[in-house]
């Protein structure tokens, strides 16, 4: 068995480094109102004189139907009508479709998982049969595969036995896709019952390629309890059936984490989100004037360094490309990119410079509030250095867009780190902390320093000490 701590751990790294992958099954898509496998085959069940509570085999009950039926056009129609119909909100899928999964596999036959990419702003490239497998959509943010077919295509759907039995034949790539993909990524599978043959073939397969050599995969199993009226007996036999299942997973490199109730598996997968987006630095700044103890060229050194030292140590740069620091930042991060990171910009740097002219519709301040609120929220610690500029007489004035984004950092729950020995707004900012410095826990131990160290050393030290304690790896 694996704990919380090390499933966060190690899927946090796994999102981060790009090898991580979601198997979504039934269980997922219940919290938006549709049915399991149980529910949905109980009517076929009736009509055929079986009571769906007294069989295990949810796949023999269906295929028994479509044997009494002579078709399965009503198999087809219970698909669509059934995951067709509105879905409810459900957190942990909003969630899984946000943080940069690229690879979702799912036996369910519903939209949820592409709508929400959809809605996350993601394009999702969806594969439902074999032939789509060989087609790649241009410029995707993440695949998903639904080995079991989608509601769309019903007639197609795996559900019976002679599907499950006629599945190597038909869809044998999707296996092999899959196949691929355990060996070479880290799975965590959600709302799956670990009762689908096509995914224990494919297991086995890898085992006896692999050994012991197969990599580590997670999954969530709900904490045995002794239910009102259940004998001791019959408890204790459910729990040693639990304890057997949990290890035979063990076989394939399924680590099971325990939980006393599902409701658990929202803030996991909080803190998997928390995680990766603090390996994203936002640093908001500007300066027109460097005054105090600073000049442009210590002022250079040290945002240049800062963002040098930030990348180097695998960091994400979000930045705005604010007057005055902005290039200074870029040159910073990309000359340790060039030196050490393979030239793989995008891994290390996202530039959001903003628009200068109002071109329709929008008026510029709302275009810009959430052009911040979109730029903030890819991370998830907000530094805050300098922050002035000049008025329309040239006069040097505090930055009111430095102010803003404090504001919306505050709102989305940031770790906000004020510089407040650079002046400007960040001194500001650094005041309304300090004031406050019940709300900002992590800097309880650094608040002084913020306003009294500026050597530019001390300083970046300083910044990524209270960076680092925040890192979940």
């Amino acid at each position: 068995m694996a704990s919380k701590q090390e499933l966060i751990r190690e899927f946090v790294r796994a999102v981060s480094q790009g090898y991580a992958a979601v198997f979504a099954g039934a269980g997922l898509s219940r919290g938006s109102g549709y049915i399991n496998w149980k529910e949905l085959v109980r009517p076929l069940a009736l009509d055929i004189g079986l009571n769906v509570d007294k069989e295990h085999d949810m796949v023999a009950i269906a295929q028994y139907y479509r044997n009494e039926r002579g078709t399965r056009s009503s198999i087809n129609q219970k698909i669509l009508n059934e995951f067709t119909r509105g879905a409810e909100k459900n957190e942990n899928i909003e969630i899984l479709t946000r943080i940069p999964v690229s690879t979702y596999w799912t036996t369910n036959y519903d939209e949820l998982l592409e709508d929400n990419l959809r809605q996350n702003n993601r394009k999702a490239d969806v594969k439902t049969t074999q032939e789509s497998l060989a087609n790649n959509i241009y410029d995707r943010d993440a695949v998903v595969y639904k080995m079991h077919g989608d509601v769309r295509q019903p007639e197609k759907a795996v559900l019976t036995k002679d599907d499950y039995e006629l599945y190597g034949n038909e869809r044998p790539l999707f296996r092999t896709a899959l196949q691929g993909d355990l060996i070479s990524k880290t799975f965590l599978f959600i709302g799956f019952s670990f009762e689908d043959p096509n995914l224990d073939y494919v297991l086995s397969q890898i085992r006896v390629l692999l050994g012991e050599s197969q990599r580590d995969h997670y999954c969530f199993f709900k904490k045995i309890s002794k239910q009102d009226g259940e004998s001791e007996a019959d408890y204790q036999y459910n729990l040693a059936r639990q304890d057997l299942r949990i290890k035979d997973l063990r076989r394939y490199g399924i680590q099971a984490v325990i939980l006393d109730s599902y409701d658990e598996i929202t803030e996991i997968l909080k803190q998997i989100e928390r995680g990766y987006l603090m390996k994203n630095i936002f640093i908001s700044g500007s300066a027109a004037d460097y005054g105090g103890n600073w000049t442009k060229e210590r002022a250079n050194e040290f945002t240049h360094s800062l963002a040098r030292k930030l990348v180097f140590e695998d960091y994400r740069i979000v930045s705005g490309f604010g007057f005055g620091i902005g290039s200074t930042i870029i040159n910073g991060a990309l000359e340790e990119i060039m030196r050490s990171k393979y030239k793989h910009v995008d891994e290390h740097l996202c530039l959001r410079p903003f628009p200068q002219t109002s071109s329709g519709a929008m008026p510029m301040d709302e275009l810009k509030k959430k052009y911040r609120e979109d730029m903030i929220q890819q991370a998830g610690i907000a530094v805050f250095i300098f922050g002035n500029k000049e008025d329309e007489k040239g006069k040097i004035i505090e930055a009111d867009g430095m102010i803003e984004e404090f504001q919306i950092a505050k709102e989305q729950k940031k770790v906000i780190i004020p510089i407040g020995s650079t002046g400007g707004a960040s001194a500001t900012i650094y005041g309304e902390v300090q004031q406050n410095i019940v709300d900002y826990p992590y800097l309880k131990d650094y608040i002084d320093k913020l306003a009294q160290v500026s050597d530019v050393n001390l300083l970046i030290d300083l910044i990524c000490s209270i960076i680092k304690e925040q890192q979940i790896i």
